[in-house]
């Protein structure tokens, strides 16, 4: 049987379809219903005909990868592990709660793959772990984590947790890592990637000059199965389909859903007013913060990542990411 930790996320959900279609048995973990039901809405938005009857073969079960009493239970009979849990957010003061979510939850089913000899455990990491090192003009497999350069919170715990995973490789855990970019799918509008949709969708006028990797959620999912199903192990894979300039990808998501494309070019000097005049609103107003100084260093750096190795790995061709990106754009606008 499969485990599906982060079941109810935008990877956790597309994956469970894909594991359920194959015929595998699986348990998926859960925090909340109104979750599960979402992850119902989405199976019946991509299998109208067979969605209760898929959705219904899914051995849900409610608790969280920091439960260790109730996480033990649930690996009872389990051979192979999809970890997609995690919590993302840049703000510096939730540092603790990402501390316990992704490296010691990370580290509990670690533990608990080594305790019941589970086969194969695949991670689902980011690209915030890796770095561009000096006179080299990529990113690739074998760029490594420099802790000398400033981190977001999100990519220090995602590292910290990347280190659990390769601590049980060296525990003889077989492991596989994945390393997406920004993932582009339908269904989760409230946060990541999906968060822009509804941004570009209201009204974005301003852009940033940086640029990073986007994949599509179906290149996610399947190259992740493949690579569950294969020989590779104790290796992690960049899983990108393009790097993309985010007035490119603005512009595309404009388009896509027939609204005007950003024109305002932004200067580092504009965000961190921005920055600052929504950090004194905090203070005074406890007003939400979107923008951190982590969140403006990416917004105006140009990594270049490369996916070579999991397309020579796998034979694998990804799905353009303007393809993608309709593909949820239309599923967006069908929702609203």
């Amino acid at each position: 049987m499969i485990l599906v930790t982060g079941a109810t996320g935008l990877v956790g959900t597309h994956l469970l379809m894909k594991i359920v279609k194959e015929k595998h048995k699986v348990r998926a973990l859960y925090r909340s219903e109104t979750k599960r039901e979402h992850a119902k809405k989405i199976f019946s938005y991509y299998l109208p005909d067979q969605a209760d009857t898929l959705f219904n073969t899914i051995d849900w079960v409610k608790t969280d990868i920091t439960n260790i009493p109730d996480l033990s239970d649930a690996f009872h009979e389990i051979t192979h592990v999809y970890h997609c849990a995690a919590w993302i957010t840049f703000n510096p003061k939730h540092y603790k709660k990402l501390r316990k979510i992704n490296i010691e939850g990370t580290a509990n089913i670690v533990n608990l793959c080594l305790i019941n000899n589970i086969q194969k455990l695949c991670y689902v990491s980011s690209i915030a772990t890796l770095d561009e090192e000096p006179n080299v003009p990529f990113i690739d497999e074998s760029s490594e984590w420099n802790p000398e350069i400033s981190k977001s919170v999100y990519a220090i715990t995602k590292y910290g947790a990347e280190m659990e995973v390769w601590r049980g490789a060296q525990e003889h855990l077989d492991v596989v890592i994945v390393n997406p970019g920004i993932i582009i799918g339908p269904g989760f509008y409230e946060g990541g990637s999906g968060y822009l949709f509804k941004r570009i969708n209201a009204g974005m006028k301003y852009y940033t000059s940086g640029s990073t990797g986007y994949v599509a959620i179906d290149d996610v999912t399947n190259i992740m199965y493949q690579l569950m199903n294969g020989a590779c192990t104790n290796k992690r894979y960049i899983v990108i389909g393009e790097n993309l300039g985010f007035k490119t990808a603005f512009t595309l998501i404009a388009n896509a859903l027939n609204k005007p494309v950003p024109t305002k070019k932004a200067t580092p000097v504009l965000m961190k007013i921005a920055f600052y005049l929504q950090y004194l609103s905090h203070i005074l107003f406890r007003t939400k913060r979107s923008i951190f100084k982590s969140s403006i260093q990416s917004a105006f750096s140009s990594p270049i990542y490369k996916n070579d190795a999991v397309k020579k790995e796998l034979d694998y061709t990804f799905i353009p990411i303007e393809k993608a990106v309709k593909e949820t754009a239309q599923h967006f606008l069908n929702k609203i």
